[in-house]
């Protein structure tokens, strides 16, 4: 192929022309009508869409259970809501693979009603615990809050105490306890012979049968105090923090409309920013005997709180603890010598982006001096298994192009971790959430789900040997089954869901649509939601639904019946969710994109999806495209219009982090980074709100104490000295939130106003 350049000029210019006009004709293969209703056809689409609100619900049944496990670990009933509420209890026996009706709903009512002095309706009898004792032909029942013994062979019930039927028992398994719990000491000495505690910013110690109190620190004061007391399991030693204070700066909200007042109400909140700086925590060690206060050779702890103290079991003079640095970028298990202050890193990772502090796994296993350890080093998030006295990773645990998505319990004596990941098998969305097990050595791994591509929803029998799963996909109704534990084979099917009464009102299920992203290599997946009255000879708006936060991806895998976009699209939209890159539960480059580009939101992937889906099916029109968010989808809407204002048209957005440095520390330092730079300038919405194209419905409750409510104030505030055009709508009294059922209204009526040139129905006048 030659060089551009040869073919001159006129070629030059072709393209140019051809890029301006790619809006307007890629992927329309015909020219089809586009979709706009008359007055009276989009008056009946508003009467359709909340007649169907109303009509589609309950209308889903059997989608899955809540099982009431027995005294035996393995046993359990559950209940069925049915068609117009009529409700069924069931038992099951696994040991005999039985399941079966608990009791008859007329009987069980009238023998209730009976006992009771009070009605109980047999075909909406609502339980809220059973506990059978097969042996004495009795079902204990909980019923408006009292306990009931229902005789199975005579049918009558008396009254009763609460049941002493023993609770099932659990394996024992190991959970991870959360690694951002407030710190907590205990100034008692494990003896509980001595306290230490903090007078004028010193620690002093009492003995028992000593009235004097022995002072240990005298550098301390007020403005700068010894606390964060922890005694070491001897007791030999007592870990402290020098701490400097810093208090944490305030927000204020304006509550306007509050009831039986005449005036406004200020509320102020402590609420920490991007740069704002914290409260720093300097450790030492005191050794008891000696009274010799040491201090720790590391950095002062300068992000979150104090940090937990674990110590080395056997080993009096050694302890760990977890350290993030400020910024994400480095994260370390640190091991104390508690003699002589010394240190030396167990563990420490560092990234030129950033280190996702909440999906930090650290499991220790002291009897092993062992540590499963959650990282994300080798480009996808796996696990490893670390030696804690060496430092030495002893092997990698799970391994390959996919993602551990969480640890359900651990094994310690077995040695096996249970544990979600998405994305091993490559021929699957690679969202859907399956589950495994694995031996601590990388061996022996176990797919318990393996018998149905779909999205996997476990619950364990307390002793382990059965599991329920209920899988599904957006596009598959849920399925129920009960499951061997020793080997995934399958018990029996509890339930299978009932849709026909949904597809009876004339809805399809969404459309789950793949398309490559802005590599041309990624596959993007997302979900396609069209009117009830679609016709495929006129194109429609599309209008896209996006959250762009990288905490997580968003578009949903589980079965999902009626919902807002099916809602939406009633009034002729083409409305679609899809997770672009910078979002989380891929690779950690898929999430990289990200990094200190919060602006990006995914964008050229979700405007190369939605070009595909035109190209596909010429009744998506993309030279009609809206888009809406809440929260950081409220920022990413109205980034639309400021970063992507060729592709995009007309935006709602609800309570957005418009700048990354109004909106809360903790969420935004994560993915923008530390210090505060001019990235975060550069990307904001408040900076960028001259360069709005488009039409935009801002919307925000004044007393949001999540995002600040001047976040959005601020972007008004720009927008009027810019001189543009746009909607403010301000919500009395509401908090963090779309705009509740007024503020959805007014995007619904914003969208056929804007993309089907037409006029919402005038309530004001009962049009």
């Amino acid at each position: 192929m030659k060089p551009l350049r040869n073919y001159g000029k006129l070629a030059l210019l072709f393209l140019s022309s051809l890029i301006i006009c790619q809006k307007n004709t890629y992927g329309q293969k015909s020219q089809l009508p586009s979709y706009k209703p008359s007055p009276s056809e989009i008056a009946a689409s508003y009467k359709r869409m909340e007649l169907s609100d109303s009509l589609s619900k309950g209308t889903v049944l059997k989608s899955g259970i809540q099982p009431g496990w027995q005294a035996d670990g393995k046993s359990f009933w559950y209940r069925n809501i049915l068609k117009d509420s009529l409700t069924e209890y069931m038992y099951v026996d696994p040991v005999d693979e039985k399941k079966t009706r608990a009791f008859d709903n007329e009987h069980i009512a009238k023998a209730l009603s009976t006992a009771a002095d009070t009605s109980y309706s047999a075909p909406k009898l609502l339980l809220q615990d059973l506990r059978f004792d097969p042996a004495a032909h009795i079902i204990f029942v909980k019923a408006k809050g009292g306990w009931f013994a229902y005789n199975t062979e005579n049918q009558t019930a008396k009254k009763v105490d609460k049941p002493t039927v023993e609770p099932p028992k659990s394996m024992g398994w190991t959970y991870q306890p959360s690694r951002w719990r407030p710190f907590r000491a205990d100034s008692i000495s494990p003896d509980r012979k001595r306290k230490a505690f903090v007078k004028n910013g010193n620690i002093y110690l009492n003995e028992t049968g000593k009235k004097e109190a022995v002072q240990l620190t005298y550098d301390g004061n007020p403005l700068k105090p010894y606390g964060e007391l922890s005694w070491s399991p001897t007791g030999d030693y007592l870990v402290c923090h020098r701490i400097t204070p810093q208090e944490e700066r305030q927000i204020s909200i304006l509550l306007s409309s509050l009831p039986n007042t005449t005036r406004g109400e200020v509320r102020t909140r402590g609420y920490a920013q991007p740069g704002d700086e914290f409260t720093t925590y300097e450790m030492y060690v005191i050794n008891i005997q000696s009274k010799e206060n040491v201090k720790v050779k590391s950095e002062v702890t300068d992000f979150f709180n104090a940090p937990v103290i674990r110590w080395r079991q056997e080993d009096k003079n050694h302890f760990t603890y977890e350290k993030v640095d400020r910024g994400h970028q480095r994260f370390r298990v640190i091991d104390v010598d508690a003699a002589t202050g010394d240190t030396r890193p167990v563990i420490d990772e560092k990234t030129d982006t950033f280190i996702y502090q909440n999906l930090i796994y650290t499991h220790y296993q002291p009897a092993t001096h062992e540590i499963i350890w959650a990282s994300e080093k080798d480009g996808w998030r796996h696990l490893y298994l670390v030696d804690e006295i060496t430092g030495k990773e002893k092997n990698q645990i799970t391994k390959g192009e996919w993602v551990v998505r969480d640890i359900d319990s651990i094994d310690t004596q077995k040695r096996e971790i249970w544990f979600r990941a998405n994305g091993m098998d490559p021929q699957e969305d690679p969202y859907h959430i399956h589950y495994y097990r694995i031996k601590f050595d990388g061996t022996g791994l176990v797919k318990l789900t393996s018998h149905a591509k779909a999205m996997h929803t476990l619950t364990f029998s307390p002793d382990r040997t059965y599991y329920i799963d209920t899988y599904s996909t957006m596009v598959s109704p849920p399925v129920t089954e009960l499951r061997r534990t020793s080997d995934a084979s399958l018990v029996m099917q509890l339930e299978q869901a009932d849709i026909a009464q949904y597809l009876s009102l004339g809805f399809k299920l969404p459309e789950i649509f793949k398309a490559k992203g802005r590599d041309g290599q990624t596959d993007i997946w997302g979900i396609v939601y069209r009117p009830s009255k679609f016709d495929p000879k006129k194109k429609y708006p599309i209008i896209e639904n996006i959250y762009a936060g990288p905490q997580d991806s968003f578009v949903p895998k589980a079965f999902r019946h009626y919902g807002e976009m099916q809602s939406m699209a009633e009034l002729g939209f083409i409305v679609v969710q899809m997770d672009g890159m910078g979002t989380a539960n891929r690779s950690k480059a898929f999430h990289d994109v990200c990094w200190k580009n919060l602006a990006d939101a995914g964008f050229p992937d979700r405007i190369a999806w939605m070009k595909a889906l035109a190209a596909k099916y010429p009744h998506a029109d993309t030279t009609r495209v809206g888009v809406y968010g809440t929260s950081a989808g409220g920022q990413n809407s109205l980034g639309a219009l400021l970063f992507q204002s060729g592709f995009y048209d007309a935006a709602v957005s609800a309570c957005g982090c418009h700048d990354n440095r109004v909106d809360k520390q903790w969420w935004n330092e994560q993915w923008m980074g530390y210090p505060v730079g001019k990235h975060y300038d550069q990307q904001s919405n408040i900076t960028n709100a001259a360069q709005l194209k488009g039409d935009l419905l801002l919307i925000v409750g004044e007393a949001d104490t999540n995002v600040p409510p001047e976040s959005t104030y601020r972007v008004a505030d720009a927008l009027i000295k810019a001189n543009k055009d746009f909607e403010l709508l301000v919500v009395p009294g509401m908090g963090h939130s779309d705009g509740g059922p007024y503020g959805r209204r007014k995007k619904r009526d914003f969208f056929v106003n804007k993309l089907l040139g037409v006029s919402p129905p005038n309530r004001n006048k009962g049009i």
